[in-house]
């Protein structure tokens, strides 16, 4: 099974979900598009949370900006065509920043998510504005004719928001990864997978 990894923002914990994730399944990882590399990578992090084989990066640019910014700060621009999933069949893929980040003039981030053809898991804070920010991203991803798994909530639990998430969203709220002041490869083994998971975990398993 392949999943897209997208935020309903930038910093909202694609990574984290993507290394506990990785952790629990054994996932194959793949960022294709890095920016602010000169401040480290993702691909960096998961390699050190994680025993997951790590694939390159199709794009990789040191300012931490927005896709075609980064790019054009370089004189280089971003072919989505040149975009390729690694021939691997259980890979968890993370996109950069939300879902309407701007690649290049003419593509965003959900295109390349469109192109790729695979089914998304939208992380989100459980702060305070994540029902909108929330449901604005499903509505974008819907209005695409994509497929969502679900949700996955990062941060103080906030069960209100979960439950608002899951009734106007109209999707299923897949984990609640609590907040984490240390975060390591012991601490992310520690935080089991929900329900809701595992059985999307099995389900892929038995459906090979």
């Amino acid at each position: 099974m392949k999943i897209f990894i997208a935020g309903t923002d930038t910093d909202i914990g694609k990574t984290l979900v993507s290394s506990w994730l990785c952790i629990h399944t054994g996932y194959d990882y793949f960022k294709p598009i890095q920016t602010g590399s000169r401040y480290g990578t993702d691909s960096q992090t998961i390699l050190e949370l994680t025993n997951s084989k790590v694939h390159k990066e199709s794009y990789l640019y040191k300012e931490p900006l927005s896709p075609h910014l980064a790019a054009k700060l370089e004189d280089l621009e971003i072919d989505l065509n040149t975009i390729k999933l690694p021939e691997t069949e259980n890979l968890i893929v993370e996109g950069a920043g939300g879902l309407l980040v701007p690649i290049n003039k003419q593509s965003l981030m959900i295109d390349l998510i469109q192109k790729l053809s695979i089914p998304i898991i939208l992380v989100a804070s459980s702060r305070l504005g994540t029902i909108n920010h929330t449901l604005l991203s499903l509505e974008a991803i819907r209005n695409r004719g994509l497929a969502t798994l679900g949700v996955i909530v990062s941060g103080e639990k906030n069960q209100d928001n979960c439950d608002a998430i899951e009734f106007y969203g109209k999707v299923p709220v897949l984990a609640q990864l609590p907040f984490m002041s240390k975060i390591s490869k012991e601490v992310l083994q520690e935080v089991p997978m929900s329900n809701n998971l595992r059985e999307l975990y099995e389900h892929a398993i038995t459906s090979r």
